[in-house]
């Protein structure tokens, strides 16, 4: 399989992954009664934390790639 095929779904699940995050701390802090601007920007905060954290993965596993 081409290497670029594999980066770019490796890079769709990702961001996927991301805004199902995103969505789910968007939902939880609106039921726990924070407004909508204060929810979007959990979201936010927790959409960018996941994207830090998959970076942060693959830097730590590029290491043992040949």
């Amino acid at each position: 399989m081409n290497r670029i095929a594999i980066v770019l779904l490796t890079t769709s699940v990702v961001i996927v992954l991301a805004l199902l995050a995103a969505a789910a701390a968007c939902t939880l802090a609106r039921l726990d009664g924070a407004t909508y601007p204060a929810a979007l920007m959990r979201a936010a905060t927790t959409f960018a934390a996941v994207l830090t954290l998959a970076a942060a993965v693959t830097a730590a596993l590029a290491q043992f790639l040949p």
